[in-house]
């Protein structure tokens, strides 16, 4: 795999060189918290080791209950929220064409409680063959088991007593409804490890069935999250120290922005792992996310003149999956003679330049990510290099990044407001 590189040439001018010096001390301090897990929450630090430790017998199991699902199915429905769902959306996402038909199609659910949403997928699946693979800790999280009660009830009316062997769960080894039902059920089932939280639980079955399932290679998947838990510490000192300076500077929003749309929900995915790690105690970085070129014509005009709070992280894809030459024609009435025959990879690239200086000159700093091309291991590098950022930017903040204490408060005034039982 090509190396993926953290570029900081465009925030020069808004930080000097003392800046860095101060606070790659706090970075040292703070990955050997990480590393010695010695920091708050060490008791869910089990995916810092998990591309090293996780066994090939689990890979081997994934992979073939995934071949069992495709062999029998059309359709996987995922069903989870959070961290049980996006992680594997965005790697999905990520790799698969926008317009394929080959293959089975993954579908999610348990992600809201959009009576409409739920009608519909329900409509869609009563003519087709398909399997589930419902994701949850406890059992209990009130959008997943609205989700997996509605699913089980069309699978019983469509399978019968085989029902049970479409259901493949994922969730704690020991406790929970969930685990309950698949002993009693004998669901397939996979574990969530005790000491992983739920958004850094891709690399573990919660992520890597249903990217299985889906096509891809998760032991190519690891083997980049090795290579980002083996050789990214400069690229992890690197973006830490400068969103942490740009943070004390002033600048309360990261935005994330992509030029290849394919990368939309790892956008959504690095927002709740940011989002939730270190939104606490009064503090964090507020992550934020647009698609370029479409929202320059939406968020544009306020990124180049707007408040001055913000600044960027840039994902630049170097060489596209594929490739596209602008047609030339006799007559020049939409007026692009000038690039006619160029690369729409090329004109995407300039695009990203000048959004870059033009923002850059507007006083927004920007840091870049350069990945070589999309595939398994770029994907699997990206994914442990912001886990492990987020760590490791969390104890730099001098939040708890491993907990969620602000996501209960919802939960309990919609409990007391539905009327379940001890609330």
């Amino acid at each position: 795999m090509n190396k993926i590189k953290v570029k900081l040439n465009n925030c020069e001018q808004f930080i000097n060189k003392s800046d860095y010096d101060g606070i790659f001390i706090e970075i040292e301090n703070a990955l050997l918290l990480l590393e010695n897990k010695q920091g708050k929450g060490n008791d869910y630090l089990g995916w810092v080791e998990l591309p090293n430790t996780i066994s090939q017998v689990l890979l081997d199991d994934l992979n073939k209950t995934a071949r069992k699902i495709r062999n029998e199915s059309n359709i996987l429905v995922v069903i989870g929220i959070g961290g049980s769902y996006l992680g594997s959306k965005a790697v999905i996402d990520a790799l698969k064409g926008y317009f394929t038909n080959k293959g089975i199609e993954v579908l999610f659910m348990g992600n809201s409680i959009s009576s409409t949403y739920i009608s519909e997928i329900v409509d869609y699946l009563k003519d087709k063959e398909f399997s589930v693979n419902v994701i949850s800790k406890s059992g209990t999280t009130t959008e997943p088991a609205i989700a997996f009660r509605v699913i089980n009830e069309l699978l019983i009316k469509k399978y019968g007593k085989k029902a049970n062997e479409r259901i493949y769960v994922t969730t704690d080894e020991k406790k929970g409804a969930l685990r309950k039902l698949a002993n009693e059920f004998h669901y397939k089932s996979f574990v969530i490890p005790s000491d992983v939280g739920g958004r850094f639980s891709v690399l573990t079955p919660v992520g890597l069935l249903p990217i299985a399932v889906a096509g891809f290679d998760i032991n190519k998947l690891l083997n980049g999250a090795k290579q980002a838990y083996e050789n990214s510490h400069e690229n992890v000192k690197n973006y830490i120290a400068a969103r942490n300076i740009l943070y004390r500077k002033g600048k309360k929003i990261e935005i994330m922005v992509n030029y290849e749309p394919k990368l939309h929900y790892l956008i959504e995915w690095w927002k709740q792992l940011f989002g939730e790690s270190e939104g606490k105690d009064g503090k964090g970085i507020f992550p934020a996310g647009v698609d370029f070129s479409a929202d320059l014509h939406s968020m544009g005009q306020y990124m180049q003149d707007g408040e001055r709070i913000l600044f960027e992280t840039v994902l630049n894809i170097k060489q596209p999956i594929k490739d596209y030459s602008i047609p030339k024609t006799n007559d020049d009435k939409d007026g692009l003679r000038y690039i006619e025959g160029e690369s729409i990879n090329y004109v995407n690239s300039q695009a990203m330049k000048g959004t870059i200086a033009a923002h850059v000159e507007g006083k927004v700093p920007n840091i870049e990510i350069t990945i070589p091309i999309l595939n398994e291991e770029t994907i699997g590098y990206l994914l442990y290099f912001f886990e492990k950022s987020c760590g490791v930017s969390g104890y730099v903040l001098g939040v708890n990044p491993f907990n969620q204490p602000g996501v209960e408060k919802y939960k309990t005034n919609m409990f007391t407001l539905l009327g379940k039982p001890g609330y």
